[in-house]
């Protein structure tokens, strides 16, 4: 359980310089506002009839109206860490613009293949970003200053920092490189060294603590979305025609459960956080073979990481970022329905895509283009008023300062309570297993 002393926000110190932002503090002058330092947002708005809200608040995001950085003196910095994800390049051009355009900062420069690039002896030197450079970023997949897995040592990382001369770092990816940052400020901290660092969410799996949503989930679930409704078509063109979609998601299933909501296709929804079985009556081999009797096709999504439990001969072990290694799921209920079915002798045509890395490196779309904006001018804003050791959080659609603290190292799942999967259950069909 969290407390009011867990949301507060570490700052580097007073706020001395006025804003350059043409900003007012007067409501009503048809001037845009600054926030003030002291104005929350409730982290649950709701409340029974005669009962005051709990008084839980988050920071809001937004510009200050002072500053702890001198824009003219400042130098800043991102870095994308982890998988690739729509909507990166988004955010590294809508940071260049804002701090160099609103703010008037000179130097911004772009860190090289993700936390790698703060250590000299196995990353390459940091690029020095141009308005040439990032104009059309926004335009095309990926990550213009390259990505890694996996973290560096943290003394050496600020040693980077401090011998670089750079006053805010960005550190853009999911809940492993929010764990680095909230490292790398933990260090900064105990140097006494006034460097903000502040993180921008990152991940397609939405998966991130105390962030409705993360940019690049929207783009994902559109074209999961798509998948689906071609594996419909190929399930729904021949007898017994199964389509089985997998869709990323390692710990979480909001890509899976969103999709099929979208998609009003599916079948069977598979998801990490609601475990299922394969054998029996109420496993799901029996009930895809009555749903093919009573309608000759059907549709499968399985998020990544569902059903490991069932997979045999499972290799344990963790990637560069410490995720859990993964079985393919995917091509085991492949094999699994097939022999199933022909040991009944039953025909059966299965149709199985996998479209991870596609759906990952797509442009952002229009929804995401817009979140993409909006986190990385509220990172900017955040990060020149002094605020450290802090994520940009979106909250009952508007957005906070909320402390790596709470929000790192705890990812956020479905709950069989919640809406999203009670929602699943009422479109597909499906029993609880």
């Amino acid at each position: 359980m969290i407390t009011r002393a867990d949301l507060t926000v570490s700052t580097l110190g007073a706020q001395s310089f006025r804003s350059p932002l043409p900003m007012s503090t007067l409501p009503g002058d048809d001037v845009g506002d600054f926030v003030p330092d002291d104005m929350r947002l409730l982290h649950e708005i709701r409340c029974r009839d005669g009962q005051a809200p709990a008084d839980l608040a988050f920071e809001l995001a937004g510009p200050r109206e002072t500053l702890f950085f001198e824009p003219a003196r400042t130098r800043a910095a991102v870095v994308t860490c982890g998988g690739l994800c729509p909507g990166i390049n988004n955010v590294v051009r809508t940071l260049f613009f804002e701090l160099r355009v609103n703010y008037g900062i000179q130097e911004i420069v772009g860190i090289r293949f993700g936390f790698q690039g703060l250590n000299p002896e196995v990353g390459k030197p940091p690029v020095s970003l141009t308005a040439d450079m990032v104009q059309n970023i926004h335009q095309v997949g990926g990550t213009i200053l390259g990505t890694s897995r996996g973290g560096q040592d943290i003394g050496v990382m600020v040693d980077f920092l401090q011998s670089a001369r750079i006053d805010i770092l960005f550190c853009v990816g999911g809940d492993g490189t929010q764990r680095g940052a909230h490292e790398i400020s933990g260090e900064v901290a105990r140097r006494k060294l006034p460097i903000a660092i502040v993180g921008l969410p990152k991940t397609i799996d939405n998966d991130i603590r105390y962030c409705r949503r993360s940019f690049g989930f929207a783009t994902a679930v559109a074209q999961a979305d798509t998948v689906i409704d071609r594996a419909h078509t190929e399930a729904n063109g021949v007898r017994n025609g199964v389509g089985l979609v997998k869709l990323m998601g390692r710990q979480a299933g909001f890509i899976a459960a969103a999709a099929t909501i979208a998609s009003g296709h599916v079948n069977f929804t598979l998801i990490p956080e609601v475990p299922f079985e394969l054998d029996g009556p109420s496993g799901l081999l029996d009930k895809l073979e009555r749903r093919l009797k009573a309608r000759d096709h059907a549709v499968i999504v399985v998020a990544e990481g569902a059903g490991q439990d069932l997979i045999p001969d499972h290799i344990e072990g963790r990637d560069a970022s410490g995720n859990r290694l993964l079985g393919d799921i995917g091509r085991f209920l492949k094999e699994r329905i097939t022999w199933h079915f022909g040991e009944r002798k039953l025909p059966i045509r299965v149709r199985y895509f996998d479209p991870s890395y596609f759906i990952r490196s797509c442009p952002a779309n229009t929804t995401d283009s817009l979140l993409c904006e909006q986190l990385a001018r509220n990172a900017a804003h955040a990060a020149m008023a002094g605020k450290t050791d802090v994520l940009v959080g979106l909250w009952h659609d508007q957005f906070v300062h909320v402390p790596l603290t709470v929000s790192a190292g705890e990812q956020k799942r479905i709950s069989p309570e919640d809406e999203m999967w009670t929602t699943v259950l009422a479109m597909t069909g499906q029993e609880k297993w």
